[in-house]
């Protein structure tokens, strides 16, 4: 399938969970996409809330089946959909970078976050969806979240979300599709690329206290190592180290 297949919905608890129901009722198409005016219930990573001001932002979830690729690779398709992400975002505006594991930042400001849900059978995965929120329209943030930022308060333009949506999705078929033709060590290599923080030392958080040290690598389990400034190896498992940005930990 070279298309995505659009479901535009007024409002839902979460694009992830109506996705899921779809797919478990019908047999639903690979790239089949929903999108959403409003949430009501967007989640993100560890357990947050997604902000969004209803008709202002990008929030959509989509499947696909990638039945050829293993558990122990599953990190690829986090970097998939982050490396179509940052290309799209990259056409309006300079300083966007991923940010480990999978949101993407504008400077030291959050743009887009994505959560993404695999089903496994056996040792592959059988279904996975990715659902992302992508600050567009919205000017005014009210949550506690220390540093979102919108496309519009950083260009001073107001977007079309389905346009902006037709071009993501065209720039996650075409990541997907290297990633089944077996290019896996070119996708990591690009989003080594341009991972937030992948040049040198920075301030960092774990349950040992507050250390600086600089980006070495990402390994394919999705594993951050780091190296401090004594020279030590450093390695994190999601949610295992929080980075310090303007003084919020995130």
């Amino acid at each position: 399938m070279s298309h995505a297949t659009l479901i535009h919905l007024t409002e839902t608890e979460s694009t992830n969970s109506y996705l899921t129901a779809l797919c478990n009722k019908q047999n639903a198409e690979e790239f089949t996409c929903v999108y959403a005016d409003f949430q009501i219930s967007g989640r993100g990573q560890r357990g947050n809330s997604w902000e969004s001001e209803a008709g202002k932002n990008l929030l959509f979830s989509f499947v696909v089946f990638p039945t050829f690729l293993e558990i122990r690779h599953q990190f690829l398709l986090s970097e998939v959909t982050a490396l179509a992400l940052y290309d799209t975002l990259s056409a309006y505006t300079a300083d966007i970078s991923i940010k480990w594991p999978n949101d993407i930042y504008w400077k030291d400001c959050k743009l887009c976050g994505t959560l993404i849900e695999n089903d496994i059978t056996g040792a592959h995965i059988n279904r996975s969806i990715s659902g992302t929120g992508i600050n567009l329209n919205q000017m005014f943030f009210t949550s506690d979240a220390p540093n979102p930022v919108s496309l519009q308060q950083i260009t001073g333009k107001s977007y079309d979300r389905e346009i902006i949506l037709r071009q993501c999705m065209k720039q996650i078929i075409s990541y997907y599709k290297l990633l089944h033709a077996g290019k896996a060590e070119e996708i990591s290599a690009e989003y080594k690329k341009k991972l937030y923080r992948r040049n040198g030392f920075f301030p960092y958080k774990d349950t040992q206290g507050t250390f600086y040290a600089r980006i070495d690598n990402v390994e394919p389990t999705g594993k951050l190592i780091l190296t401090d400034e004594e020279q030590r190896r450093r390695e994190y498992l999601f949610k295992e180290v929080k980075f310090i940005i303007n003084e919020h930990l995130l």
